[in-house]
């Protein structure tokens, strides 16, 4: 409801004509009988929006509209408005929301965008339902509603009066809905439940193993499918052994999709539906296919490596920044430093591989599905099934894991595309394989810089040559590198180039895309850079950041879109000092072998500084001792121990990348199969101690599942050098000669 809009009743037709009308944000809206002439619904229930339900009983139910998929919104987001509603948490029960966002608002899960998207609004959802309630147990009393207040799941008068919200419930569902300006946010001085250590909702479900992801989902009559797909991208089926797959122990039907030539889509393949996932499985191992395995079959990661270094002295074939005279600066450098950074592919590695459970009967798909974008799901549906979006309901289960994967919705359309021929509900399930060689992967990249430093050891000059990945004249996602990127726009003669292959490679959004590639590469070289000048690597960062607040967007346009606008040098310059404080960066001296290193990074509006301390054996063997972060995200944390947990995370999910994840693309095809040679981070190897610091400052409250993993690598990557002396510059470390002498 808009500030400008009288208080009155909004009936359904009216309420999801207000919510279609706010597109991908949310809208404040009411469902609530008139009073003049409605009754309470049945049971006494207060049901005045989408998102929260009172029984007569004071028992509170809030609906969670995101997807969750470990990032901890389903607990937090319902938190905001149960702060305000004034309830104790002990008397909330949180329930999924279906994908709905004409009833909803904007419903995904990425780039860190669910908080900031609903926090002011979830605030005025929440207190707009505490002010009725006041409102109604005033009526109740006949007295001023300004003598009354809410506490607790109940509203007191002066006098000592006291109702619960259960026995106001049939009262309050007889109000219009107050203005906004007639509603009064709780002061965060007075919250009880935002910035506490709340325990996520599912948690006892998860510990118990009970029923709640996507893998778990049964329902009634439903078969089980598996698809096999080309292992070259892109590739074709040519034949199958169909018949003979069919004569197998508990299958039911397999057939061949053709797909729609797209390789992030419906990619052609051969199904097999059977009675269990086990049958499935075992009579996949019979399927005998060939493929026409198309042109990508010719391309190989290491042919583009060695492309790219011969060609790494050349012009780029796109300038992204160019500042002052790079050329000349260099000349007349001091000192140069020059280095070759590369990092590879590597998977998203979810550990629920990817699934759906589709059923498709009179024209209407039924979908359960762990997505991070329901929306993007349906519209591929439609677009490539050309089943209408007002003919698919979509239900959102709980994700083992996202970080970018389930954006795609690849595994979604195969599910509907196999649901279309089989006359019951069936759940595709991919195998750790399918999850591994058909993924949407992070691209990996190569970088040439040229640094110089003036007599005093001043940066003056940057040169940097950049090899990315892309299809169709554009890089894959988080191969984009933006012409204002840290340190474009405070280094005087700065020069960024781009050479960009073109492949058939399926690429996407991995956790902070870009940031976790470009934070390790800028501030591991601003490290060499440091030593080369013989200065304190913080003081070096300090003196490069500057001593203005405000750092605007530049011609490039880079500070917009995930960042948001400009940069705020003043919020990082503050996190740095404050994480090196935490740290006692410079106090402590390091024994041969032992060091500590730092970075720094600003990425989907979090400001994170980190400081890394490490011990290298002599045989090279890593061990991170010490992990320190300091965070700005704004004014409030929501769930503190949420926040502590995406930052935990974080650190060991950076670390895991740094240390083993890598795949190796050969003709095509991704190498790498399952765990054993796509190792994950083990708990022997996570930091021995990890404490995360947040700096509140005065600024919006925004997300911290990405913000807080792109300074790792290079924290973790300057401690070894300050340790040992060895500049780590290419991923993973397992491809690293760490031992000294």
């Amino acid at each position: 409801m808009s500030a400008t809009t009288a208080p009155r009743a909004v009936n359904r037709r009216d309420f999801l004509k207000l919510t279609g009308l706010a597109g991908g944000g949310f809208a404040l809206a009411f469902q609530i009988r008139s009073a003049r002439g409605g009754a309470a619904p049945a049971g006494g229930e207060f049901r005045p929006n989408a998102f929260i339900r009172i029984a007569s009983s004071g028992a509170v139910t809030i609906v969670s509209k995101q997807p969750e998929m470990g990032q901890g919104v389903k607990t937090s987001l319902p938190m905001i408005i149960a702060e305000q509603l004034e309830v104790p948490w002990s008397s909330v029960t949180i329930e999924q929301g279906d994908f709905d966002e004409k009833l909803y608002g904007g419903q995904s899960a990425g780039g860190s965008r669910s908080t900031p998207n609903n926090y002011d609004q979830f605030h005025l959802l929440g207190a707009t339902v505490r002010t009725m309630l006041v409102e109604a147990a005033a009526r109740t009393w006949k007295v001023p509603a300004a003598e009354c207040r809410a506490v607790e799941g109940t509203v007191v008068h002066s006098s000592g009066k006291k109702l619960g919200y259960g026995a106001l419930a049939a009262t309050a569902a007889t109000l219009e809905v107050p203005a906004k300006e007639a509603v009064r946010l709780k002061e965060p001085k007075d919250f009880k439940l935002l910035g506490k250590r709340i325990a996520q909702v599912d948690t006892p479900r998860i510990v118990t193993g009970q029923p709640l992801f996507g893998l778990d989902l049964r329902v009634p009559g439903m078969l089980n499918a598996v698809y096999e797909k080309c292992p070259a991208f892109g590739g074709k089926v040519v034949s199958a052994n169909l018949d003979f797959i069919k004569t197998l122990p508990g299958v039911k039907d397999a057939f061949i999709l053709e797909g729609n030539g797209k390789v992030k889509e419906l990619n052609p393949g051969v199904a097999i539906i059977a009675d269990s996932t086990w049958a499935a499985l075992s009579a996949r191992r019979q399927l005998k296919v060939t493929w026409d395995e198309g042109k990508v079959a010719s391309e190989s990661w290491d042919t583009f490596v060695a492309e790219a270094r011969a060609k790494a002295a050349g012009p780029g074939q796109r300038t992204l920044r160019r500042d002052g005279d790079v050329a000349q600066a260099l000349a007349g450098a001091a000192k140069k430093v020059s280095a070759e950074y590369v990092y590879p592919f590597i998977s998203h590695a979810n550990l629920e591989p990817q699934n759906t459970t589709a059923h498709f009967r009179d024209g209407r798909l039924e979908v359960w599905s762990p997505t991070q974008v329901p929306a993007n799901g349906v519209a591929m549906v439609t677009r490539v099934l050309n089943i209408p979006a007002d003919k698919i309901t979509l239900h959102l289960t709980r994700a083992g894991g996202g970080f970018g994967r389930r954006i795609g919705a690849d595994y979604l359309v195969e599910a509907a595309a196999i649901a279309q021929r089989v006359p019951a509900p069936v759940k595709l399930t991919w195998s750790r394989e399918d999850d591994l060689r058909h993924d949407q992967y992070r691209p990996g990249g190569l970088h040439f810089l040229q640094g110089g430093l003036d007599a005093q050891g001043r940066v003056t000059a940057w040169k940097n040559h950049f090899f990315t990945f892309g299809e169709g004249g554009q890089p894959g996602s988080g191969g984009s590198l933006s012409p204002d990127e840290f340190p474009g726009r405070w280094i005087p003669n700065f020069l960024a180039e781009q050479t960009m292959f073109d492949t058939g490679w399926p690429m996407g959004p991995w956790r902070a895309p870009g940031s976790c590639v470009f934070s390790w590469v800028f501030h591991s070289f601003i490290d060499e850079l440091a030593h080369a000048a013989g200065r304190d690597p913080l003081e070096f960062r300090l003196e490069l950041l500057g001593t203005r607040d405000e750092m605007p967007a530049g011609s490039g346009g880079g500070g917009k879109g995930k960042q948001g606008g400009g940069y705020s040098v003043a919020r990082m310059r503050n996190i740095l000092k404050f994480t090196a404080e935490k740290a006692g960066w410079g106090k402590r001296k390091f024994a041969r072998g032992s060091g500590a290193g730092i970075a720094f990074h600003f990425s989907h509006q979090g400001y994170f500084a980190q400081v890394a301390e490490v011990t290298v054996s002599k045989d090279g063997q890593l061990k991170v001792d010490r992990f320190v972060t300091g965070g700005d995200v704004g004014r409030q944390i929501v769930n503190l121990s949420g926040a502590e947990n995406q930052v935990e995370g974080s650190v060991v999910d950076g670390l895991g990348t740094l240390l083993t994840q890598e795949l190796n693309i050969e003709r095509g095809r991704v190498v790498q199969g399952n765990f054993h040679d796509y190792p994950l981070i083990r708990i022997t190897e996570s930091p021995a101690k990890i404490e995360t610091h947040f700096l509140s400052t005065d600024h919006p409250t925004t997300g911290i599942g990405e913000p807080a993993i792109p300074p790792v690598a290079p924290a973790v990557c300057n401690a070894i050098f300050a340790a040992t002396g060895k500049r780590v510059r290419q991923m993973p470390l397992s491809r690293v000669d760490l031992r000294w002498s």
